[in-house]
C-alpha cells in the first residue's frame, strides 16, 4: 500500500475482513488519502479499537461483512444445511432413475456417477444410430 506524507497507518494486524475478502485495495476499503467508507482515519472512524481487530459498529458493516455476520448465524447455517440436505437427495434420486434405464451386465452393477453420465451418453448415442439405420 502507498502512503502519502500525510497518512498515518497503524502497525496492527490485518482485520479479519481484510484478509479474506480482498476488497481492501479495490475502492472497498481505504483510499490513498486514508479516508473510508466511514471517514478519515480508516478504522477507528468506522468503530474499530485498536486492541479490538474486527469489531466493528453495525451501522458502518460494509455489504460483504455483513452478509458474512449473517450467514454466521446458527438459524441460517442450520437452514442452509437442510437445503443443501434435501438437494442433494434430489440429485441423487435423478442419478438413480438414471441408472435404471440403462442396460449393464449385471442389471444391479452398482455405477459411480460419472459412469453413469458416460454410459448414458454411451446408450444414447447406440439408440440414435438404431434410429438412423
Amino acid at each position: 500500500m502507498m502512503l502519502n506524507s500525510d497518512t498515518v497507518e497503524l502497525d496492527l494486524p490485518p482485520t479479519h475482513s481484510e484478509t479474506e475478502s480482498g476488497f481492501s485495495d479495490c475502492g472497498g476499503g481505504a483510499g490513498p488519502d486514508g479516508a473510508g467508507p466511514g471517514g478519515p482515519g480508516g478504522g477507528q472512524a468506522r468503530g474499530l479499537e485498536p486492541g479490538e481487530p474486527g469489531r466493528k459498529d453495525p451501522q458502518h458493516l460494509s455489504r460483504e461483512e455483513r452478509r458474512r455476520r449473517r450467514r454466521a448465524t446458527a438459524k441460517y447455517r442450520t437452514a442452509h444445511a437442510t437445503r443443501e440436505r434435501i438437494r442433494v437427495e434430489a440429485f441423487n434420486l435423478a442419478f438413480a432413475e438414471l441408472r435404471k434405464l440403462l442396460p449393464t451386465l449385471p442389471p444391479d452393477k452398482k455405477l459411480s456417477k460419472i459412469e453413469i453420465l458416460r454410459l448414458a451418453i454411451c446408450y444414447i448415442s447406440y439408440l440414435n444410430h438404431v434410429l438412423d439405420v
